[in-house]
């Protein structure tokens, strides 16, 4: 297994085309098979060979260098028949002939070029990834009082991999989560989220309340990012069955309970950190069975055909049931299927479940409320 997919396996000495090698042969035995049939629908003379020269071109800007080379032979060998069947053995014809030759060598060394590219770009892509599994480390699957489930799904739309990010630890103050999102992609949103995961690490285990975390993560963000970037964040802290939610920015997290799905808005917006926010906190009181969905912005904006994935319509329905990561399996899969595989965000989710102080048995608590715990 690599990244979760199996490994194909081909039969020893067999190796089937890459789509690239496929494409770039077939157009170029298409271009092969139209001028020789223009130039035998000529006569005897020799008039379009010379044209056979595009045709390790035409195979370049896909294939292989090797197969581009073995188009180029086919395209002399061609060349050399017509040249022949003509009777015409001048100047002309050995021109075209060495012009065909040149043009393989040519093309064969931009393929090889072009593959040299992809494959470092590929590599660096890799490497990208692996950078990121390492910032994003898994959690779960009980953290405190809480069932916990994270998962990150990557985007098909580009190559560029983002800076979504998640953590939830056990702390002195109680269980505390982060999840963010950095403005931007690639490895520069990569550090800037493992400079936000490395300072909430520190300090989520140093500091009494989520406010004063803000300020530290802020600081943290204002002092590595232009006056442009910016992270959205949404952070959360259960403590004795109390459910503290500050937001910067962020998309509001989602309560799951007895079958209604309820968006848990801050008391008062607040920007994204970077931007010196001056936070509220919402405070609920949670009762066993209660779950949270934490998520990013890619989540809210996946869509097709223009409609948005209706998230909050079928938060229960997906997410309710068996265990928490089993409930973000099922989202994944619907998301997927609603956007034909094509997102064009990565997405961060996490799935929360409170037990209850005595591990999940029926009690009685108040009703959830909104408060101004921390502001």
């Amino acid at each position: 297994m690599l990244f979760g997919r199996a490994m194909p396996t081909f039969t020893p000495g067999r190796r089937p085309l890459s789509p690239g090698n496929r494409a770039g042969l077939g157009a170029a035995l298409v271009l092969l098979a139209v001028v020789s049939a223009v130039e035998s629908s000529d006569g005897a003379a020799v008039h379009y060979v010379g044209l056979l020269a595009a045709v390790p071109f035409v195979a370049a800007v896909f294939a292989s260098w090797q197969l581009v080379v073995a188009v180029g032979v086919a395209s002399t060998l061609v060349g050399a028949a017509f040249v022949g069947a003509s009777g015409s053995h001048g100047l002309a014809g050995l021109v075209n002939l060495l012009g065909i030759m040149v043009t393989t060598g040519v093309a064969a060394a931009g393929a090889m070029i072009r593959q040299r590219q992809a494959d470092r770009i590929a590599e660096l892509l890799q490497l990208a990834a692996v950078a990121q599994q390492a910032v994003l480390r898994p959690i779960g699957p009980q953290v405190g009082a809480l069932a916990v489930a994270g998962r990150y799904i990557s985007a098909t739309a580009a190559a560029d991999i983002g800076g979504d990010l998640y953590e939830a630890l056990n702390t002195p103050y109680g269980v505390r989560i982060i999840i963010g999102d950095v403005r931007g992609k690639g490895l520069d949103a990569v550090r800037l989220a493992s400079i936000v995961l490395g300072s909430y690490r520190h300090v989520a285990y140093e500091r009494a309340d989520l406010k004063s975390i803000v300020a530290d993560l802020d600081r943290a963000v204002a002092r590595s990012v232009g006056d442009e970037d910016f992270v959205t964040a949404a952070l959360v802290e259960e403590r004795g069955g109390t459910l503290t939610i500050v937001n910067c920015g962020h998309p509001a997290p989602l309560l799951l309970r007895r079958g209604q799905v309820i968006p848990l808005e801050p008391p008062a917006p607040a920007p994204p950190l970077g931007f010196m926010p001056e936070v509220k906190a919402r405070v609920e009181r949670l009762e066993p069975g209660d779950r949270l969905l934490l998520f990013t912005d890619g989540l809210g904006e996946a869509r097709r055909e223009g409609e948005f994935f209706p998230t909050a319509d079928r938060a229960w329905r997906l997410l309710g049931h068996g265990t928490v990561g089993d409930g973000l399996a099922s989202l994944e899969t619907a998301l997927t299927d609603w956007v034909f595989g094509r997102l064009e965000d990565d997405i961060a989710l996490v799935l929360l479940e409170y037990a209850g102080p005595d591990g999940g048995a029926a009690v009685a608590v108040p009703s959830w409320e909104v408060g101004a715990a921390g502001s």
